[in-house]
């Protein structure tokens, strides 16, 4: 099915550096004709666009059938460098599984999914991309009037946990079967001459999912809504919704307006992603073996891998956090006073690592984000004395994982705000220059260092949708 058309589409941004790692050229993409086809009017030549229909668990609740509703896949390229790439339109109208919405999506989610993932890629969290955001000249109606806007979004794929849940349900084993084979030509190709491929392509999953969500820990990131139908078995972070930064550290914080009960809150977002993981495992059952308790048993001892590989890596990633690069097994306690003083102090997350790092290299002129905490400052003691005991820099660990920048959820709501009331964008454009760059200083952007004043503190986020 074809994209709707719109009535006036206006490019706002163009992601260069992704279009030539796609291999086109920006001017081609900026070109009138180019911004017909990011915005829906024209079907790029040879592609045959599709709506693709999943399932999946939603806070808990079982949903039969809920597909792309507002998105529609133009087709895959291949990048100069040799990763095959999905190409989608989020925003272009109805479509099967639009369930009674509009299929449109307004600037400001635009803008918001645009920043955040490009803030991750450049934290070096596995993520969908941001290829262009265009204005379609249509308002679209939420609580109130916004302009109307579409983003092209890339991927290694687009396949979800609750695309395999919707043909399981189904009970269509012979669908399951080749949408397993077409992931693991795409994703685990060498689990293809394995001698359970299934199972191997699960392990995958496993594995790729631990170590993502350990990245998202360790720069406090929340995504919200991690329902399986937001979960891709490439390990990626996918729907940028009411996702967020958090400032001061809290393992129970929740910023999701539609999470009221704490579903998905920051310390949850393990132990959730095992629970998604066991509904693929139900749905992978009939083709990892004919005998279901033997594939239950086999399932089950991969599942039962995640919380030993997550451990693993985020015991790796946060000490690292801390400038060791050998960790100890005693080292996973020095982590967890750590995130302990700083719970109780309310400190700032993002600060308060990059306050080490300076300590570290010997720039921490300023004052400690934990204040004058008697337990912090013998913490700190203590974590000097190890970092003291390698020959390897600590900084030079440090600054490669501790960003400067952060997409803060006030300066995000602040560039989306005036886009949305003003169709000013400079605000946008100037938060994007600074979080693409996380882990450098840069000349006058102070303001997007410090945590919010308590009027600028955003208690909520909000999907979109």
């Amino acid at each position: 099915m074809n994209p709707e058309p719109v009535k006036a589409p206006s490019l706002v941004k163009l992601n260069a550096e992704l279009a030539s790692v796609l291999g086109f050229r920006a001017q081609e993409l900026g070109s009138e004709e180019a911004v017909e086809w990011l915005s829906g009017n024209r079907v790029p030549a040879g592609a045959e666009p599709i709506a693709a229909v999943y399932a999946g668990h939603q806070f808990g609740g079982w949903s039969p059938r809920l597909g792309d509703g507002r998105a529609i896949l133009l087709g895959e390229v291949v990048g100069k460098d040799g990763v095959r790439r999905d190409i989608q339109l989020k925003g272009s109208g109805q479509t099967p599984y639009s369930r009674s919405g509009d299929g449109r999506a307004a600037i400001g989610p635009v803008l918001r999914e645009y920043l955040i993932s490009e803030a991750m890629h450049a934290l070096g969290v596995p993520t969908t991309r941001a290829l262009a955001a265009v204005t379609t000249g249509q308002p679209v109606i939420r609580d109130t009037v916004m302009p109307g806007a579409i983003l092209t979004r890339v991927a290694e794929s687009h396949i979800r946990v609750g695309t395999f849940q919707y043909f399981a349900s189904q009970q269509d084993y012979d669908a399951i079967r080749a949408l397993a084979d077409f992931s693991i030509a795409r994703h685990d190709p060498e689990a293809a001459d394995a001698e359970n491929p299934y199972l191997t392509f699960f392990a995958g999953v496993v594995e790729r999912q631990a170590n993502l969500i350990v990245q998202w820990l360790s720069i406090g990131f929340i995504h919200g809504v991690m329902n399986t139908d937001n979960m891709t078995i490439s390990g990626e972070t996918i729907d940028y919704g009411p996702c967020a930064f958090m400032d001061h550290y809290n393992p129970e914080q929740v910023y999701s307006s539609i999470d009221h009960y704490g579903r998905y809150a920051f310390s949850n977002q393990p132990t959730i992603a095992q629970w998604n993981l066991v509904q693929l495992a139900q749905c992978l059952l009939p083709i990892i073996d004919q005998d279901r308790d033997h594939a239950v048993e086999l399932a089950q001892a991969v599942v039962d891998e995640f919380p030993t590989l997550f451990q693993a890596a985020l015991a790796s990633r946060m000490t690292r956090k801390l400038g060791i690069a050998a960790p100890e097994p005693e080292d996973a306690q020095l982590v967890q006073e750590l995130l302990d003083v700083m719970a109780k102090e309310r400190a700032d997350f993002t600060l308060t690592f990059r306050f080490l790092t300076d300590t570290a290299t010997g720039d921490a002129d300023h004052e400690s984000p934990v204040g004058g905490s008697s337990t912090f400052r013998e913490w700190m003691t203590r974590w000097q004395a190890r970092i003291d005991q390698q020959d390897t820099d600590p900084a030079a660990v440090m600054s490669m994982v501790n960003p400067i920048y952060i997409p803060r959820n006030h300066r995000v709501e602040e560039a989306l705000d005036a886009a949305t009331r003003d169709a000013n964008y400079e605000p946008f454009e100037r938060l994007l220059n600074v979080i693409t760059n996380p882990f450098e200083h840069q000349n006058d952007c102070e303001d997007f260092v410090t945590p919010p004043e308590p009027d600028e503190i955003v208690p909520a986020t909000f999907c979109g949708t």
